[in-house]
């Protein structure tokens, strides 16, 4: 089966190197890859003792971020790598201030990239967040004697793991992974089912996550003055379905405010388009007058999850289309009830924050805006479902603590 698995990889190489012709980001993933060899010879010696996380995107950079943060605390003098497949999460990252040595790309998973790749320095502690498994870099990294995990684990039927070809996936993980830590007891089950018995329920790291962003200084420029103490939608990374929504709350509650952070910047451009009269954040000027202006649309990058802050209801994008349901948490963790798309497989925060009732999600965009007119009309129920919101993840444990405890056990 490793065969087979080379042959995937090696078309995986071919095909991203094609499409990267046509496609910016992939092109950008690409050329990439070319400088992680050279960073991690530039910056590290064979007998530095590396921490390594890798995340698929950006989304599992931020789930796993409490973790490492915990152990550059526990080890200071050790050195921090975080490596990216996705370019998304490289390119929102390496522009940031953070905590780790190396930013740079997952080389390739050939056995010649991951052992040259390998070979510069000492990894003696390696994760990797959700289910981002790559198999001959984990066999590399048994072989050199790395301690491995798998933070927020979560297994699904659908994975390659539970069909009749998929001996060979689990095989290699129980031969190379130390630990696996669930999010949800589902998980844990299926995972034990196919015999990975290394396996503890911690829970969810992103809850940790957005605790911690409640508690720093969340002002942004403008927003109050903007808001003038009228209730408030955020649209967080918004795709066409939700920025509908936007629109239709526009023609029909008047007495509100809107703010959009689109999931792409690109998207600005339409917006002003759907929305002629609203204001760019980037346009706003100090004498600024908000009295005839009911739409803000974020022009610029990182200021969502404060923004979040500001928000009587939240409207999370990704959820009506198959592209993949954002961030939920950061908005209930300061007491927003958030609405969204019913497609969310991979997300089981939604379903319990749905069970909570902090939020709700809708099979299209007219219900779903239907019902945020709803709520700025219902102090009664936004009042409950914002207490619901919180608390749901006020009240969950600290999986960051448990993961550390089993790690340095």
């Amino acid at each position: 089966m490793s065969f087979f698995y080379n042959i995937f990889v090696n078309l995986l190489i071919f095909g991203m190197k094609v499409f990267s012709l046509f496609n910016d980001k992939t092109k950008k993933g690409v050329e990439g890859r070319k400088e992680s060899l050279e960073k991690v010879k530039s910056e590290f010696s064979t007998t530095d003792k590396v921490i390594w996380m890798h995340a698929a995107s950006l989304g599992e950079y931020e789930q796993g971020l409490p973790v490492l943060e915990q152990l550059k605390q526990q080890f200071p003098d050790h050195k921090i790598l975080v490596t990216f497949f996705s370019p998304s999460g490289y390119e929102n990252v390496i522009k940031k201030k953070n905590i780790a040595d190396i930013i740079c790309y997952l080389p390739f998973d050939k056995k010649k990239n991951v052992q040259q790749f390998i070979s510069q320095f000492s990894p003696e502690l390696f994760f990797t967040v959700k289910y981002d498994y790559w198999y001959n870099l984990l066999e590399e990294l048994k072989n050199k004697g790395t301690k491995t995990h798998v933070i927020s684990a979560l297994f699904y039927e659908r994975q390659a793991f539970f069909t009749s070809y998929g001996k060979w996936f689990v095989k290699q993980l129980q031969k190379n992974i130390d630990w696996f830590f669930h999010q949800t007891e589902f998980s844990l089950a299926l995972a034990k089912s196919i015999g990975l018995t290394k396996s503890s329920v911690t829970g969810d790291t992103r809850f940790d996550r957005v605790k911690q962003l409640k508690q720093r200084d969340n002002h942004v420029d403008f927003i109050k003055e903007f808001i003038d103490n009228k209730k408030t939608v955020v649209f967080g990374s918004s795709w066409q379905a939700e920025e509908k929504i936007a629109e239709k709350i526009s023609q029909k509650n008047d007495d509100s405010k809107i703010i959009i952070a689109p999931h792409d910047l690109k998207r600005v451009q339409n917006l002003k388009q759907m929305l002629p009269d609203a204001l760019l954040y980037s346009k706003i000027s100090d004498n600024q007058n908000f009295t005839d202006i009911q739409v803000l649309i974020i022009d610029s990058i990182g200021l969502l999850s404060k923004l979040y802050s500001y928000a009587d209801i939240a409207v999370v994008g990704g959820g009506f289309h198959d592209a993949g349901l954002h961030n939920i948490l950061e908005a209930a963790a300061f007491g927003v009830p958030v609405i969204f798309g019913n497609q969310y497989r991979k997300n089981p925060e939604a379903d319990d924050l749905i069970e909570a009732n902090g939020g709700k999600s809708f099979e299209n965009e007219g219900t779903a805006a239907e019902y945020v007119l709803f709520l700025l009309d219902d102090n009664e129920t936004l009042q409950l479902m914002s207490e619901n919101a919180g608390k749901f993840v006020a009240d969950k444990p600290n999986s960051t603590e448990l993961i550390l405890k089993k790690i340095l056990s």
